[in-house]
């Protein structure tokens, strides 16, 4: 079975004339796309396969990526979030044999959309308590999260070409 096709990004870039907020969530929107394509059309095997001696791969990525959104904008900010099955501390970088591709990436389709919630509904300079006890304003988690996904966008873009030879932030870009 083969992953689903590429989301078609929500806009083609980010505001050029936008607020902080739209710019920023436009910015991460368009990171999240770009990970849901480095899945695009690969099978169960090639999303779940090492490829670092780390044993980094595409769909633990992207379960990283739906747990850290479910904690930073959820969680920080006192929002309800779903009960994880695994321990995010310690198992949120693979997928177990009894995940799913279509759980995980529904999983992040979750995450992605409670947070966009939090974000629609939190302004930028309200604060919240992190996993640690740090205080942040919603506007470093959006720094953050954005910062988090694009490092992990990147690390997908050099999984994905030693997969297949696939490059780009879309398909048919470089």
């Amino acid at each position: 079975m083969s992953s689903p096709e590429p989301p078609v990004p929500r806009a083609p870039h980010v505001p050029y004339t936008g607020g902080e907020k739209e710019s920023l969530h436009t910015s991460l929107d368009l990171h999240r796309d770009a990970v849901l394509w480095k899945l695009a059309g690969l099978d169960d095997e090639q999303v779940r396969r090492p490829m670092t001696p780390t044993g980094t791969n595409l769909l633990g990525l992207v379960k990283h990526l739906a747990a850290v959104e479910y904690g930073w904008f959820c969680s920080t900010f006192g929002r309800e979030t779903e009960p994880f099955w695994f321990d995010p501390a310690t198992e949120d970088m693979a997928a177990r044999p009894d995940e799913t591709t279509a759980d995980i990436l529904a999983f992040y389709a979750r995450a992605r959309a409670a947070a966009d919630a939090a974000i629609r509904e939190t302004d930028l300079e309200t604060t919240g308590t992190a996993w640690d006890g740090r205080v942040v304003s919603m506007r470093w988690v959006l720094i953050h999260m954005l910062e988090d996904t694009v490092r992990h966008a990147g690390h997908m873009d050099i999984v994905r070409e030693l997969i297949d030879g696939a490059v780009g932030r879309y398909p048919g870009t470089e």
